[in-house]
């Protein structure tokens, strides 16, 4: 019963989204303030009867109901529960599912927190909001419908992807959704901007929460270079364009069209991945289906939307230019720069990620594009953009006094030559790139701080009056600082990672040694385990450094019967 309570409950919210689509968007172009008010309401009901699908469809995993089609696909009465509960969204079915709550959330959270919102801008808002949903609800239902039954049950579940049974690749799926999918209120606001024919400062307020609550939860969620990755890293990298751009036309009036365009592609590209990772166009870990029926849906769906929304954007945004003016060398023109760099790194890794594809299709010649041109197209073109971050904070809008600045940052570069200087004559053996990439991470560093510093007076002021200062400082400045910051922290992270990695392939048996990189590692032997689900051969290496125990390491080899498939855990 429970399953029909959350297929229902799913026909409920479709019904509910059309109604939200038309109602209050008619009422805003009417000026009747009821059909527009209508418009909170619809998205409170709306994410209830999907919250009410996605807890029946969890509460089946939970419970391991067999009797759903879903479950025995992606469960098994074995599985440990976190898992379990994981299997919720490790499904084409339930993982669309995911999509359309986040959708439902972030169309509630405009109708609960947006009551600085005038009321016909509101309305447009959420009225496209709920068409997106409408899009995705009626691909649910006609065509990856989670709650299907079998009959007669079988007595266990298929169990799921083994490479799936991991904290980090069960907490992943709903971090990367609650960024591209975030980035939906986006697009919802540039639409009804276009609908209404004005942006201004206001609306680049009320943008910029949404836009960084998915910004930061896409930056928990990407990994590394990857096809199906790389779909969530675009949508990233024009969100963080978008987040800048915003900032401009917040202060300055300017970038008005511009920013309406970064948030329309932003999203236009995490429809882009979902058709890649739903279409069958792509084979991975990280794809749900391979179903070309399924892609073509969602090709229609993608056309729809980025087509009527370009559209809509060729013929209002001439009419939104303006603001203020700006020289060349000032914070406005520093923005631009990285909107600049930012766009043409996007568009490396879209030709990067869809080359192969087209090739293919094509010609039905199969190549593979990897970190190799990703690391020589993409890297320089950061550097050049690190550089640039490092300055920008000190530039001033409108008009910038660059010998001032060159003045205030000549410290942080002496600063940074000689952390680098110091680095090459105590870690040598590193490719050159490697030393430039941890020279322009320290330099974003040692600015940012440097900047920061400047700010709130420190050591040019007493101690006291630093604290009372950095109390008053805006929490975007924390947030610029801490940003940045963080970025030169990954940087640093990245190249240390893979410039001084060491590694050693060698026979051993029990009681054998190896040292590597400054350590020792003592082999005892492996024995078996048992799992909840899975069957492990597991070594035992005890780990020593200048003599002295650090710990003790336990990697795996696991078998999963119901699978028949194999994993290793580091």
């Amino acid at each position: 019963m429970i399953p029909e309570i959350g297929h229902f409950s799913l026909a409920l919210a479709l019904a509910f989204a059309i109604v939200q689509g038309v109602l209050p968007i008619l009422g805003a172009s009417r000026g009747n303030v009821v059909w527009m008010q209508s418009a909170q309401p619809l998205a409170m009901v709306q994410v209830i009867f999907v919250g009410l699908a996605f807890a029946a469809l969890m509460r089946s995993f939970v419970v391991s109901d067999f009797t759903v089609l879903n479950v025995v696909e992606n469960s098994h009465s074995l599985k440990p529960m976190l898992f379990k509960i994981a299997g919720t969204w490790g499904s084409h079915e339930g993982s669309l599912l995911l999509w359309v709550l986040i959708l439902a959330v972030f169309g509630a959270g405009v109708a609960v927190f947006g009551s600085n919102i005038p009321a016909e801008t509101k309305a447009r808002v959420l009225s496209v909001q709920a068409w997106i949903s409408v899009g995705f609800l009626s691909f649910l239902l006609f065509t990856s419908n989670p709650f299907v039954r079998v009959f007669p049950p079988p007595a266990n579940g298929n169990d799921l992807n083994p490479l799936l049974q991991d904290i980090g690749l069960a907490m992943h799926p709903p971090l990367l959704y609650f960024g591209y999918v975030g980035f939906s209120i986006v697009f919802s606001f540039a639409v009804a901007a276009l609908l209404e024919g004005r942006v201004d400062a206001a609306w680049a307020r009320w943008v910029r929460p949404w836009t960084l609550a998915a910004w930061m939860s896409l930056t928990a969620g990407w990994w590394f270079w990857d096809p199906v990755e790389n779909v969530s890293f675009m949508p990233w990298l024009m969100g963080t364009a978008l987040l800048h751009s915003a900032i401009v036309t917040e202060k300055r009036d300017a970038f008005k069209s511009w920013t309406i365009l970064l948030a329309i592609l932003t999203f236009s590209l995490s429809l882009l991945g979902t058709f890649i990772v739903r279409s069958g166009l792509l084979t991975s870990v990280h794809a749900f289906a391979v179903d070309p029926e399924r892609g073509l849906y969602i090709l229609g769906l993608l056309g729809l939307s980025i087509g009527g929304s370009l559209a809509l954007y060729a013929w209002r945004a001439p009419e939104m230019e303006g603001g203020g003016l700006f020289r060349p060398v000032s914070r406005e023109a520093g923005l631009l720069l990285n909107n600049l760099i930012l766009a043409a790194a996007t568009g490396t890794v879209l030709f990067g990620t869809l080359y192969p594809l087209l090739l293919e299709a094509l010609t039905g010649d199969k190549i593979s594009v990897g970190p190799p041109f990703f690391n020589a197209a993409f890297v320089p073109m950061m550097l050049v953009l690190v550089l640039f971050m490092g300055i920008g904070p000190f530039l001033s809008w409108k008009r910038a006094d660059i010998g001032g600045v060159l003045q205030r940052v000549r410290f942080v570069a002496l600063l940074c030559l000689a952390a680098t200087l110091m680095l090459w004559y105590v870690q040598t053996g590193a490719p050159v790139l490697a030393y430039v990439a941890v020279a322009a991470a320290l330099w974003l560093l040692f600015a940012t701080l440097r900047e920061w510093a400047l700010r709130i007076k420190l050591f040019d002021a007493p101690l006291s009056e630093s604290a009372r200062r950095a109390r008053a400082l805006p929490r975007a400045s924390h947030g610029m600082t801490l940003a940045h910051a963080g970025l030169a922290v990954v940087i640093l992270g990245m190249v240390g990672s893979s410039a001084w990695k060491s590694e050693e392939i060698a026979f051993v048996r029990p009681g054998d040694r190896i040292e590597i990189a400054g350590f020792e590692v003592l082999f005892e032997g492996v024995e078996k385990r048992r799992g909840p689900n899975y069957l492990a051969d597991q070594g035992r290496l005890k780990v020593w450094r200048n003599g002295s125990y650090v710990t003790t390491l336990f990697p795996e080899r696991r078998s999963y019967p119901v699978t028949r498939s194999t994993t290793t855990e580091s």
